[in-house]
């Protein structure tokens, strides 16, 4: 299945049931939003899957062509926000551009809890203070989660897994060593993400979704220049041992949002990087300092994630920086 919330003057929009092809959508039946639909998923999920199989059978009467500017996040604002890193490629060259030793990711996840409360839509302007923070994209894959009992382990966890989504985690890179050198953990330079419009079930990857990790390339283009192509099937924990990760010492409500980190691969000299920070590093390394810029106001970035047979599975997320301050 898929679905797409649309803008309706409310904060967390209209939740439908897409076509496979992201052009129509109806409203979902029993539930008014995402949130409503996670938290009642065993009760509504085959009239969901009937909505969609109408729709993409051409037979829905009430079905709706969809524009992007209506498209919200699919879920606007969510009870948590939980980001891992979870490919050791990106950390193994982010600590030898930083001269650190390069032990890559031990066997304890990484992962951080941020804001939740705002998830950008998929074609919003992204506003930061200033040009000088470091602006940067990082392109994700995630998951959105059912209610996940404290102490699930890995080998359990799937199950938990309602819909995949692509997420740009924006980050403002200056401030983040700042706020890490703290001990106390990011705040300033983790301001709201965005997210493709399109959340989609699992069995909608097909073969594409192994081992709990999203086996396609991510397409990231900057300012309509090709800036990678990294394919999610290196993480090094899947979703399954994330989810185990988080929920150790607590209950996942329904609606919490997961997210794989930065996809990096280890070819990135053909396949590009998800990041400017990871480009910047890779750059540190070959010339001994960083060539790339971050993004400047008016800027734009683009991401998707396209199968085998050419389907934009979660839509395009396309964002332009705007920049209040110097």
């Amino acid at each position: 299945m898929k679905f797409v919330t649309l803008a309706n003057g409310t904060p967390d929009g209209r939740l439908h049931v897409a076509s496979h092809d992201g052009q129509r959508a109806v409203p979902a039946e029993n539930a008014e939003t995402l949130q409503q639909a996670l938290e009642t998923w065993a009760e509504n999920a085959t009239l969901w899957q009937a909505q969609y199989d109408r729709l993409n059978s051409g037979e829905a009467a009430d079905a709706q062509p969809l524009s992007a500017d209506a498209m919200l996040a699919p879920l606007p604002r969510a009870w948590q926000w939980l980001d891992g890193s979870a490919f050791e490629t990106h950390s193994l060259l982010i600590q030898k551009a930083w001269g650190q030793p390069e032990v890559g990711l031990n066997e304890r996840p990484l992962m951080y809890q941020g804001m939740s409360d705002r998830f950008l839509p998929p074609t919003a302007t992204a506003v930061f203070p200033s040009a000088k923070d470091g602006i940067d994209f990082e392109g994700e894959y995630g998951v959105i989660l059912d209610a996940v009992p404290m102490g699930t382990r890995a080998e359990d966890a799937s199950r938990y897994i309602r819909l995949i989504v692509l997420i740009n985690d924006w980050s403002l890179r200056t401030i983040g060593p700042i706020e890490m050198a703290t001990g106390f953990g990011w705040l300033q330079c983790k301001p709201a993400c965005g997210i493709a419009p399109f959340a989609v079930t699992p069995d909608e990857l097909g073969v594409s979704w192994q081992n709990n990790r999203v086996c396609l390339p991510l397409q990231v283009r900057l300012n309509g220049e090709e800036f990678g192509r990294t394919n999610g099937n290196e993480m090094k924990f899947g979703f399954d041992q994330l989810i185990a990760h988080a929920a150790y010492s607590r209950n996942l409500p329904a609606g919490t949002i997961l997210g794989s980190g930065t996809v990096s691969n280890k070819d990135y000299e053909s396949v590009g990087s998800s990041c400017i920070a990871e480009r910047r590093a890779i750059e540190t390394i070959r010339f001994g300092k960083a060539r790339t810029r971050f993004m400047q106001h008016g800027d734009r970035v683009q991401m998707r994630s396209e199968t085998e047979t050419g389907d934009n599975l979660f839509g395009d997320i396309a964002q332009t920086v705007s920049v209040l301050g110097p």
